[in-house]
């Protein structure tokens, strides 16, 4: 039998909507500061070379250089003031959360509570800064390298890295202001429209080719059943659960004697969601981008790099499979899901695995469960990101699709939808205390008898 709060997700319709009236004010709050992101995105970097940038743009959009302008939502293939994106700050952010799970103090920073949380946003600013500078620099010199620059030289270089940190920056406070006071999570919602900004355009590419011949027909068709099969087969994963049998057992309180329960302690196949592909890209990423705008100045080392990891490269395949399953099980154990942690909760509350002792044999039990779960977590994460290499080597589809941008595109969506179905049960909760609280002064009024005399 379906739950209380089952019932009324089924009943929430465009009318329940309509009464949420914080919920709208979030919604329109975060669609304003979405538009002012995406305009953000067609304000040019100062001393940029607008024709040499677009003609070198065309000649790069069916490689990497349009993958990187997908995921900044156009703005690297303008050059705009975000040409830069949100990247920085999830790196910086992926490694302090890394470091938190392995440097004491920082470990200790985090049990201090909301003060200790202050303080790694803090530190996590600063990694983004020192993070977003480097990456503005390398970028500055490729455009100067590569004779996109109207007038090189080091206040070009300046005004670049400038530029471009302030962007991100703004971004960042863009990402967190979404996140309080507006629906969703702010960070993934930036990225999440910078990537579906730029599919109507490479999907209106991809059907010109269709209709010059150069794509033919039965590929077309493929290509759209085949987004339908990955977006379903990317939702089954992110929703689908190992479940471990929880039992409690019969408790006294005082005088009273309380019948053991029974509960699941849920473990996602795939924990650490989209980080793995996310930190496996960007630096595989990194050597490209640089190549991609240094041009003919490219030296020895980078070229012998690019022949051998350069995207479609089967060393770059291996490699970036190897990269993702790494993180895969880095990230779950050291942050997704701490299974000593799990474990210790578990022996506090008195809960215990049937047939596992608690305590260590428990704690050994999760990392048996998770490390056997994550097989078929990582091979979804590796299979899914390998699959717009095969298409643009071997279907030559001229646009990104597939890997992370599905991922991104199909969880934020999920954790929005779910954030927005939250916001409208409270709203259903607050009007049925309302009503019952009326409905007990009517009853209390009612039941009032006249004073005897």
């Amino acid at each position: 039998m379906a739950s209380a709060a089952e019932q009324m997700a089924a009943n929430l319709s465009w009318d329940a909507l309509g009464k949420a009236t914080e919920l709208r004010q979030r919604i329109f709050f975060t669609i304003g500061l979405l538009i002012i992101y995406r305009l953000g995105t067609y304000i040019p970097v100062p001393g940029i070379d607008a024709v040499a940038l677009r003609e070198f743009m065309d000649s790069a959009a069916s490689g990497i250089g349009g993958m990187l302008s997908m995921f900044t939502g156009g703005a690297l293939g303008r050059m705009g003031i975000f040409a830069l994106g949100i990247m920085p700050y999830i790196s910086a952010s992926i490694i302090v959360q890394l470091l938190t799970a392995m440097v004491p103090a920082l470990e200790q920073m985090k049990k201090e509570g909301e003060q200790g949380r202050k303080k790694i946003n803090q530190i996590t600013r600063y990694a983004t800064v020192g993070l977003a500078t480097f990456q503005a620099y390398g970028l500055a010199v490729s455009l100067q390298s590569g004779d996109l620059a109207h007038d090189p030289g080091l206040f070009f270089i300046a005004s670049v890295v400038i530029t471009l940190v302030g962007g991100t920056m703004f971004l960042m406070w863009l990402g967190e202001q979404i996140t309080a006071r507006g629906i969703g999570n702010g960070v993934s919602l930036i990225i999440f429209v910078g990537i579906v900004a730029n599919i109507p355009a490479a999907l209106a590419q991809f059907f010109a080719q269709g209709r010059s011949g150069a794509v033919s027909t039965p590929v077309i068709l493929g290509v759209m059943v085949m987004v339908v099969a990955v977006i379903a087969f990317v939702v089954f994963m992110e929703r689908a659960l190992r479940k471990i049998h929880i039992q409690y057992p019969r408790r006294q309180v005082g005088m009273k004697i309380y019948d053991g329960g029974s509960s699941h302690l849920p473990i996602k196949v795939n924990p650490a969601g989209v980080i793995p592909a996310i930190f496996a890209s960007s630096l595989l990423l990194l050597p490209t981008t640089i190549a991609t705008f240094s041009g003919s100045q490219t030296g020895p080392v980078m070229s012998t790099i690019l022949a051998y990891f350069g995207p479609g490269q089967p060393l770059y395949l291996a490699f970036f499979t190897a990269m993702i399953v790494f993180f895969a099980y880095f990230y779950t154990a050291n942050v997704a899901f701490k299974s000593d942690e799990v474990a210790d909760n578990l022996k506090n509350q008195g809960g215990f695995i049937p047939g596992i002792r608690p305590g260590k044999k428990t704690e050994d039990y999760l990392d048996y469960v998770v490390a056997r779960v994550l097989v078929i977590g990582s091979a979804y994460l590796a299979a899914v990101c390998l699959l717009p290499e095969i298409l643009r080597s071997q279907l030559s589809i001229p646009f990104y699709f597939g890997g992370t941008s599905v991922l991104i595109v199909v969880s934020v969506t999920m954790d929005t939808i779910n954030q927005i179905q939250s916001h409208l049960l409270a709203h259903q909760y607050e009007g049925l205390i309302e009503k019952s609280q009326l409905r007990g002064k009517k009853k209390s009024g009612a039941r009032k008898a006249p004073a005897r005399r």
